[in-house]
């Protein structure tokens, strides 16, 4: 699984923090957002979940012309689930273990799109390292299998953050509610925000969706649940 890796210059070791992609898979834009985390002090692993598939990046799929991309998207997709993502989560912890320039301590995670459901799941994988999970517009945060995010959340430790846009196609506001409710219905260290005027996809400074205001917001919450959990 290629795994693309940034930490400081500076002597560590320093907080792991599981950076998961969203559908269009491992692109500049993914690693520059990496960098960013990286920059302020944490030791950042960005795999690519498509390597199965020996895919990295699906390309362009914005317009009309680009149906036969979101198609082999999708494809894409559907062949990952929980289960997968978490083997290769067991990998991405073994591998910082032997690395001195990662800390031993309390891990962070942050998914994006397909990808929240991943970093949720981890957290509740590994409760005793998980300290911190975030998702953005996360897709499939409940469903009705017993691995759905908004069931075993309850079994992690770690501070939660999710996010959703107010339009989202893939994340009826419906979905959210409900995510919501199970979280208030369990004893989770949960915060769940709604933000409002976006749509799916605004943290990206490539996508349409983009928009600037949340974006930043969304590093500000990001910089400030790691900074509180992992430090």
């Amino acid at each position: 699984m290629s795994t693309f890796i940034c930490h400081p210059q500076r002597p560590g070791p320093h907080p792991v923090i599981m950076f998961y992609m969203d559908a269009p898979g491992i692109r500049e834009e993914l690693r520059d957002m990496a960098r960013r985390l990286a920059t302020v002090g944490y030791y950042v692993m960005l795999p690519n979940l498509y390597y199965r598939a020996n895919v990295e990046n699906v390309g362009s799929f914005v317009g009309d012309a680009a149906v036969e991309t979101r198609k082999r998207m999708f494809a894409l997709m559907e062949q990952l689930n929980i289960p997968l993502v978490m083997d290769d989560t067991d990998a991405m912890v073994e591998f910082a273990r032997a690395d001195p320039a990662a800390s031993n301590g309390a891990i962070g995670t942050v998914g994006y799109c397909m990808s929240g459901q991943y970093a949720l799941g981890a957290a509740s994988r590994y409760p005793d390292r998980i300290k911190a999970a975030a998702s953005f517009y996360g897709t499939r945060l409940v469903t009705d299998k017993p691995d759905s995010p908004h069931l075993t959340a309850a079994k992690a430790s770690a501070q939660i953050y999710v996010a959703f846009a107010e339009t989202d196609h893939y994340v009826p506001l419906e979905m959210a509610r409900t995510f919501t409710e199970a979280m208030h219905a369990n004893p989770v260290k949960a915060e769940v925000e709604l933000y409002k005027g976006t749509e799916h996809g605004f943290a990206f400074p490539q996508r349409p969706a983009y928009d600037k205001v949340a974006a930043e917001r969304h590093w500000e919450c990001l910089f400030d649940l790691f900074g509180r959990a992992l430090r």
